[in-house]
């Protein structure tokens, strides 16, 4: 969005005529909007804005709720937004660390912003960008002065009390990954951010790919997933790391969420025959390497040392793994597969794979599926072995 844009917008017919377009689900929804607009006589910055954010606010209900419908967004500026049942949980993480008040560096949209100050928390919140900075303002003015935003960069806005959130920019972003990434390839630079972390109580969100190289040995690495995906890597510092915690994995499904948390990288449990069940672990618990604590709460072993796949014999599940009841296994061959599918049963079929090279979109289409019965199809390997294995969700 252009500064023009957001100024025509930023008035009170603007945001009438918001509230007045209602929702645009859809590019073809997007061009009738312009056109009906264009032709009642409004400028074409105003029905940039309006457009445009009427369209945002209905992708922004899977991150931000009925929240979304109050709020202004940038298209990179909900992208890279905290979903706002995680961003609270971080908030309280703050609270229960008597932490009354916490500067957002590289606050961006102020989605983490506005869960701060929602839990009571007085926040400052700095973004280098002029729009957005002008649309965190806006997003974060019910709470009036408990929630001030400033244009400025991260590194000439940290605060002398309280805590500090960093979000810092990849610099490569949009550009795909030839070379690892040092901490150099962030703006403001991981290193800057590792030095405010050892001064202030500090939370710092990353990709959850971020290399565990990078990681510093004092801090607690929390890996987040949320409704199935891995959504964050978050570094906590000083008073808002908790004692002798260096690796969790919050699981956050629904309204429910569950963690598990240990000292250091899990031992992994032992290789084991493939039994009844199969246990996929979260991302979170995966990226976290605490796959051994998991298996161990369900009595399984690994079905391969490189695999993160657990298998066990008891019915037993936990909302740290997704369970399967094996039915049966085969040869990853199309035919044999097709030939337990037909006998099964089976017209609906999900199919994951993990430690092996095959596309399972085009894997789909060499089988096929007529039956009035649903499975899942896993695709691994077992040392040397590429299996096949038929089962059901638990």
């Amino acid at each position: 969005m252009e500064m023009s844009e957001l100024s025509a917008l930023l008035t009170r017919d603007g945001l009438a005529l918001l509230d007045e377009v209602g929702e645009i689900t859809s590019s073809g929804e997007v061009a009738k909007a312009v056109s009906r607009l264009r032709a009642a006589g409004h400028s074409p910055d105003l029905v940039s804005a309006v457009v445009g954010q009427a369209h945002l606010r209905v992708k922004a209900r899977s991150k931000f709720g009925e929240f979304a419908e109050r709020m202004l967004f940038t298209r990179a500026g909900l992208e890279q937004a905290t979903r706002l049942k995680v961003a609270t949980l971080h908030a309280v993480r703050m609270r229960q660390a008597d932490i009354s008040a916490v500067t957002d560096l590289g606050c961006g949209i102020g989605g983490d912003s506005l869960a701060f100050a929602g839990a009571g928390l007085r926040v400052t919140a700095v973004d280098a960008d002029a729009v957005t900075a002008a649309i965190a303002a806006y997003n974060l003015a019910p709470f009036g002065e408990d929630a001030a935003v400033t244009q400025g960069v991260a590194e000439e806005n940290v605060p002398h009390e309280g805590a500090v959130w960093l979000d810092p920019a990849r610099r490569t972003a949009g550009h795909g990954e030839t070379r690892r990434l040092s901490a150099s390839d962030w703006s403001p630079s991981l290193d800057w951010c590792f030095q405010v972390a050892g001064e202030h109580p500090t939370g710092i969100k990353l990709g959850p790919g971020l290399d565990r190289d990078l990681i510093p040995d004092d801090v607690e690495a929390q890996w987040v997933s949320a409704d199935g995906s891995v959504v964050e890597l978050v570094l906590w510092s000083g008073a808002l790391a908790r004692d002798g915690i260096r690796r969790a994995a919050l699981v956050v499904a629904g309204e429910q969420t569950h963690e598990l948390t240990a000292g250091a990288d899990a031992e992994d449990v032992p290789v084991r025959q493939l039994g009844a069940f199969l246990h996929e672990p979260d991302g979170a618990v995966i990226r976290a390497r605490l796959i051994g604590d998991a298996g161990r709460m369900l009595d399984a072993g690994m079905i391969d040392e490189h695999i993160a796949y657990l298998t066990g014999d008891e019915p037993v599940t936990s909302p740290f793994v997704q369970s399967f009841r094996v039915r049966e296994t085969m040869p990853v061959h199309p035919k044999t597969i097709n030939a337990a599918l037909r006998a099964a049963d089976i017209g609906r079929l999900e199919i994951k794979k993990r430690g092996m090279d095959i596309d399972p979109a085009a894997f789909r289409r060499r089988l096929t599926l007529k039956g009035s019965q649903e499975a899942t199809l896993i695709l691994t390997r077992v040392g040397e072995q590429r299996i096949a294995i038929l089962a059901d969700r638990v």
